[in-house]
């Protein structure tokens, strides 16, 4: 049994979140859930969730090259829901995740997602700025220590 916790900082065991929905086992009831496990699948390279959770209209014919890419050069760190909100078969998720870089970088994000036929899809988003981080806050990779001791 895989007790690896999930890359989304839900404090559960991969195979009993995010991994439900890239098995096939569930589909995500909101959009939160579907955005974390749509970080959580970058952080596990897969690229066919990724694929099956973009919406049709959004999708391109180089998004295989140039996901495989992104995996390739993207070491991820953690992952931290700002707000969201939710209006029928709209939604919108702010989060912020982060990968290794010097300093830290960010992708901060509002992005927004359509229901069709009881099924979540990311269909695009807003870059935000970055936040600042502090040396002394919790260290994002949800290691619990702080930063500056972490990854700062």
């Amino acid at each position: 049994m895989n007790t690896q916790i999930c890359p989304c900082l839900s404090g559960n065991t991969y195979q009993n979140c995010c991994g439900l929905l890239h098995q096939g086992d569930q589909t995500a009831h909101s959009a939160e859930q579907l955005m974390r496990s749509r970080y959580s699948a970058f952080v596990m390279q897969n690229i066919t969730y990724l694929r099956a959770t973009l919406h049709a209209s959004q999708q391109q014919t180089d998004d295989v090259a140039t996901l495989q890419q992104t995996m390739q050069t993207t070491q991820w760190l953690g992952l931290t829901i700002v707000d969201q909100t939710e209006n029928g078969d709209e939604a919108e998720v702010e989060f912020i995740a982060f990968y290794v870089n010097d300093p830290i970088g960010q992708l901060h994000e509002r992005s927004r997602f359509t229901r069709q036929q009881g099924q979540w899809f990311y269909l695009d988003g807003e870059f935000l700025a970055p936040i600042k981080l502090g040396r002394n806050d919790t260290c994002v990779c949800g290691s619990g220590k702080k930063l500056k001791r972490c990854h700062g």
